[in-house]
């Protein structure tokens, strides 16, 4: 080979040279710039989760407590609703007459069978009740209270079991001296026993 060939490749070796660090460069800046997308998508999902844990507890840290109620301790109710009435009221000024409708609340579910052996009596003495009652009676809260109380009593009766009203008994004047008032206090205490719990108005409509 001449020298003159010889110098014109010459050259042609750092040009070589330099497009293979031109690629070695692009390459690393690549690389760079994945490693570097990688990191920020890895801490921004990182902070996403957190962020949204951190409002899943104060969710639940802000959501009020929910009182659970055991069905066996509190016990189911039983209700036992009455054909309606309609009676004539004791107004003297005016024809005046009521459609109350009446649900008994009872102790137990075997009380209801008990309680239908004797509607007929039941039914007898509520109608005797209201038909003694005057429509301003049963028109103020005070009535109304009072007459769920004697038809627990009404309702009672035909069973053999006598009912003390309590709220009578609280404005009764008290026993004379030497009067032991034992017996009201032993009724009143077996009250809470009675199998009727409490008399419910569905409806009460006067004319």
């Amino acid at each position: 080979m001449s020298a003159a060939a010889a110098a014109a490749e010459a050259p042609e070796s750092p040009k070589g040279g330099g497009k293979k660090k031109l690629i070695i460069i692009i390459a690393a800046v690549l690389l760079l710039v994945l490693i570097g997308g990688g990191a920020a998508f890895f801490l921004l999902k990182k902070n996403h989760a957190a962020d949204a844990e951190g409002e899943g507890e104060d969710a639940h840290a802000a959501a009020p407590a929910v009182t659970k109620i055991d069905p066996k301790k509190a016990g189911t109710p039983v209700f036992l609703p009455l054909d309606p009435f309609t009676v004539n009221l004791a107004d003297k000024d005016a024809e005046r007459y009521a459609q109350v409708g009446i649900t008994l609340e009872l102790d137990e579910a075997k009380t209801s069978d008990m309680l239908k052996a004797y509607m007929p009596a039941i039914r007898n003495n509520i109608l005797m009740l209201l038909s003694h009652k005057q429509a301003a009676e049963l028109q103020t809260l005070e009535g109304k209270q009072k007459l769920m109380r004697e038809i627990r009593r009404e309702s009672l009766s035909p069973l053999g079991i006598e009912v003390v009203d309590e709220e009578d008994d609280a404005h009764e004047p008290e026993a004379a001296e030497g009067k032991k008032p034992a017996k009201k206090k032993k009724a009143k205490k077996a009250s809470a026993q009675y199998p009727i719990k409490n008399v419910h108005f569905s409806n009460i409509i006067i004319q």
